[in-house]
Order: C-alpha cells, then sequence, then structure tokens
C-alpha cells in the first residue's frame, strides 16, 4: 500500500496536476468515476508498472519477513540410567550453579556393587602379601633342597670312589641307588627353584595385572555410582521440574526437567521465502524490530544460511511418503547476528520480530566496470532499500499498536 501511494505521488498526481491546471478539467465534470481510466489512463498504467517494479525491487532484493525469532537454547535434564528417584535437591524456577546436584535416583545395587569391587582389590592385596611369604619360604626349601642334592652328590662319589679302589667292597646296585637318589635331589632342586620364579612372576606380573583389573572395576562401578546423582551440566535455571521421590525416570521416555542455561541466547532465526535464496548471502546487513523491545531498529548481520528447507526432509518409516503431505512451502532458515555487542540486551528470548535484509551492490559500482543501464539499475536497486528500511521503521511503529489490538480482541 505504502508502495503503490509513493507511485501515485510521482505518476497520477503529477498526471491529475496536468490535466486539472493544464487542460481545465475538473472532478466531478470532465473527469468523473466513468471518465476516470480514460482521463488518467496514462497515469495509473505508469503507477502499475512502476509498483509492480518497485515491489519486486523492494521484496526481492531487499527481502523482509515477520517469521523472526529470537531463539535461545535449553538443556534436558535427563539421568543416563533408568531408576527411581530417592532423593530431590532443587525445585522448579531455582537458579542452579554449574555441577550442582539436582537429584538422586535409588543406588543400593550400585553401591553393593562399589563394595564389591573394593572387596575385591582388598582379596587382590591379600593374595600378595600372602605370595611375598611363600616367597620367603621358597627361599628356605631352595636351601634345603641344595642340601640334600650336595649331600646325595657326596654320598654318590663316595660309593664311586670306594667301588674303584676295591670293586669288592661296594656292590654296582648301591652305587645305582646313589645315583638315582642324587638325580631325585637334584629334580627336586630344580622344582624348588622353579616354584620360587613362579612366585617371583606371579608377584611382578599376575598380581599387579588382576589388582589393576579390579581397581578398574572399582573405578567403573563408581562412575555407576556417581551417574545416580545427576547434576547441572551448565549455570542457569530449572523450569518444569516436577520431580518428587519415588518417581521413575526412564531417559527414553520421560525427562527431568529443562534447565535454561544462562548462556543461552544464541540471536535471531529468521524463515525468508524460498524466492530470496539466490539473493541472501553470509554477510548481508540487515535490520529487526521485536515485540519484546518495541520502537528500536536492531543491526544485524546474516551469519549463516541454512543450505536446505526444512520442508523436505525425510524420515524412514513404515509408511510411504506422500508428497501432498507437504505442499505447505517451508521457509529458509537464516541466522542473524546483532551487528554490534548487546544490541540484543533486553529483548526476551522467545519474542517475535520483524527483519528486512539489504542487498549491496557497492563493491561491484565501486570497482566493476559496468554499462550505463546496469549502473543505474543496481543504483537503483541500492536506492529502494532506502525506502524498505523506512516501511521496516514504520513497522516498528505500528507493532506495539499491532499487538495491542490483537489482545484486546
Amino acid at each position: 500500500m505504502l508502495e503503490f501511494m509513493i507511485c501515485s505521488l510521482l505518476t497520477i498526481f503529477p498526471d491529475y496536476l496536468f490535466r486539472r491546471y493544464v487542460q481545465g478539467k475538473r472532478i466531478g465534470r470532465e473527469i468523473n468515476l466513468y471518465s476516470m481510466w480514460f482521463e488518467l489512463r496514462w497515469g495509473i498504467t505508469a503507477c502499475v508498472i512502476l509498483t509492480v517494479s518497485l515491489i519486486t525491487m523492494i521484496f526481492y532484493f531487499h527481502p523482509s519477513t515477520t517469521n523472526v525469532t529470537a531463539i535461545f537454547r535449553t538443556v534436558t535434564i535427563l539421568p543416563e540410567a533408568n531408576g527411581r528417584v530417592a532423593e530431590v535437591y532443587v525445585g522448579t524456577n531455582e537458579k542452579v550453579a554449574a555441577g550442582a546436584p539436582l537429584f538422586r535416583l535409588d543406588d543400593e545395587k550400585q553401591k553393593a556393587a562399589v563394595e564389591t569391587a573394593r572387596r575385591r582389590v582388598a582379596e587382590v592385596e591379600a593374595e600378595t602379601e600372602v605370595t611375598q611369604t611363600q616367597l620367603a619360604e621358597a627361599d628356605g626349601l631352595i636351601a634345603q633342597a641344595e642340601g640334600a642334592y650336595q649331600q646325595a652328590v657326596d654320598e654318590y662319589e663316595t660309593q664311586v670312589e670306594l667301588n674303584r679302589r676295591n670293586p669288592n667292597v661296594v656292590a654296582k646296585r648301591e652305587i645305582e641307588r646313589r645315583q638315582v637318589a642324587r638325580e631325585a635331589k637334584k629334580g627336586g632342586l630344580a622344582a624348588a627353584v622353579s616354584n620360587k620364579q613362579t612366585l617371583e612372576t606371579k608377584i611382578s606380573s599376575l598380581l599387579p595385572a588382576q589388582k589393576a583389573s579390579a581397581e578398574a572395576e572399582l573405578a567403573q562401578a563408581q562412575v555407576e555410582l556417581d551417574k545416580t546423582v545427576v547434576r547441572a551440566g551448565t549455570a542457569g535455571t530449572v523450569q518444569q521440574f516436577s520431580l518428587r521421590p519415588g518417581d521413575i525416570v526412564n531417559p527414553m521416555i520421560r525427562s527431568a526437567g529443562i534447565l535454561i542455561p544462562e548462556d543461552r541466547r544464541i540471536g535471531l532465526v529468521a524463515g525468508f521465502g524460498q524466492i530470496e535464496a539466490q539473493v541472501i548471502r553470509r554477510g548481508m546487513i540487515a535490520e529487526a524490530t521485536c515485540i519484546g523491545k518495541p520502537f528500536t531498529i536492531i543491526p544485524m548481520v546474516v551469519t549463516e544460511v541454512q543450505k536446505v528447507v526444512a520442508a523436505g526432509q525425510v524420515r524412514p518409516t513404515d509408511q510411504l511418503l506422500d508428497v501432498q503431505q507437504t505442499a505447505r512451502p517451508g521457509t529458509l532458515t537464516t541466522y542473524l547476528e546483532p551487528l554490534f555487542q548487546g544490541q540484543l540486551d533486553g529483548i526476551p528470548p522467545g519474542s517475535s520480530c520483524i527483519a528486512n535484509a539489504y542487498t549491496s551492490n557497492h563493491e561491484e559500482l565501486t570497482h566493476g566496470d559496468l554499462s550505463a543501464p546496469h549502473r543505474f539499475f543496481l543504483h537503483m536497486i541500492d536506492t529502494v532499500g532506502l525506502v524498505h528500511a523506512m516501511i521496516l521503521r514504520l513497522q516498528a511503529l505500528m507493532l506495539p499498536v499491532q499487538t495491542l489490538v490483537l489482545k484486546g480482541h
């Protein structure tokens, strides 16, 4: 409507002045309802053409949208496992610090697992002490086996020497018996030495490995026990938190509540029409005005443009997709950030806003080798951005009034 009024001032109104004061025609006589089109046909035609051209240039090269929201992030309060609530430490709408406990699940099973793992560690430590004692005993058995072996060797050599001097003194059978005894004592000594080596290997390798495994099981059990206490991952405010002792919490079915972080603000998310996909680019300058902060124009910059339209999202189900179900066209999701720090302060997260984005051809006009018509067209594109900016400021003035009127209805 505003564009048509502006175009009328440039076309129909001058045409009327020419008819009225140059040709002497007057409204109600020569210019009436029946002759209006014939008398003002050139002005009306030029107005329609100019209006369509202006609207196209404004809303295509300087897109506008009312689908703008000051989004913010939330953190879902969930335990890592199922369980029954044993104790609740906070209430709804309560501020918590990072790491503060929120509630505790029943932990009898986890405590039993921790105690079992702790006893397993103590068992391995006790077995290590017993093995140390057995190692000292093995040293005594080796000394005893060495003595017995040396005695058997001496007796065997004595019998051999006597038999060498006088074969009739010692029977051959006795020498063989002494030899077998010597080999038996030698085997006993080797067994004692091997037993000591086994104990040393057990102390140096097996028992430390068993202790490490037991300690790892203890640490894992302690982690599972710690999971029963659900803590705040970040500082914020707890909302929709209605847990009570005895409630069952399942991370797959039921969440415990929502935590709104202190650093919750992300920025403005705008949904532009798909026709602006060829125009909107990262780095474009934009402006926004929000209901939560009326009569204020916030300079913004486009930081990201989503490369896909959410309306075409497909997820595998047990039913085939009918395109008719996605007949509603989606919007081009665009992320806006304030051009200056602190510009979004005072705007409640979740506020509805209006935004304009402006195409700039300054670089091309400054450094480009352009023809005269092309240069004029680019100048017109940048110039009509002023008109669009004026429209946004009028909307900023009317937005609170529209909100109050709708609220009254």
